[in-house]
């Protein structure tokens, strides 16, 4: 019995691994909203993460994290590292490119709980009755990582409604109902 039950494990595993092995080693995910309010005011909540406070979704679930800003003050050449708890880890981003009011694309680099380099991007464009804000991440993922993506059930879970939190929460911001 026992070594049955050790066979179906083996077997459990290899299939397991032969499926995250097959998977892409890329991700992308994105979440888009419309926002009533110009380009240029819900731009200037992005390229300045000294104001990421009042709408990142993760400000919130670590009060105490230590923040640090170096770089330019906002727009290319800004940075952001911060250090937190177990939920915000620690990392850094980098505004690689801030085109007002179109948009910024950010380099992530996560250094806890794990190391992991990501783009991100704002794209922002004009859309009847304000902007049409779209948030996008992506990268590569090594085995680990896609495995353990996999067990919690793939980025869109793990990380789709941060961004959709995160877009509601801007929004409040932008149009003047919260901050």
């Amino acid at each position: 019995m026992l070594r049955k039950m050790f066979t179906a494990l083996v077997l459990v595993a290899t299939a397991f691994a032969a499926y995250v092995t097959m998977l892409p080693d890329v991700y992308a995910l994105t979440r888009s909203t419309v926002i009533s309010a110009p380009p240029e005011v819900v731009f200037s909540h992005i390229e300045d993460f000294r104001k990421w406070d009042a709408w990142s979704p993760w400000a919130k679930r670590d009060p105490a994290a230590k923040a640090t800003f170096s770089g330019e003050p906002k727009g290319r050449g800004s940075v952001f590292e911060w250090s937190g708890n177990s939920e915000v880890g620690a990392g850094r981003m980098t505004m690689m490119q801030s085109r007002s009011p179109g948009g910024v694309i950010i380099k992530l680099d996560f250094t806890k709980p794990y190391e992991a380099t990501s783009d991100v991007t704002f794209l922002l464009k004009p859309e009847a009755g304000g902007t049409r804000v779209t948030w996008s991440m992506s990268g590569r993922q090594t085995f680990i990582e896609k495995a353990f993506c996999t067990m919690m059930g793939g980025m869109e879970r793990i990380v789709g409604p941060d961004f959709e939190k995160g877009l509601a929460n801007l929004k409040a911001v932008a149009e003047g109902k919260k901050g």
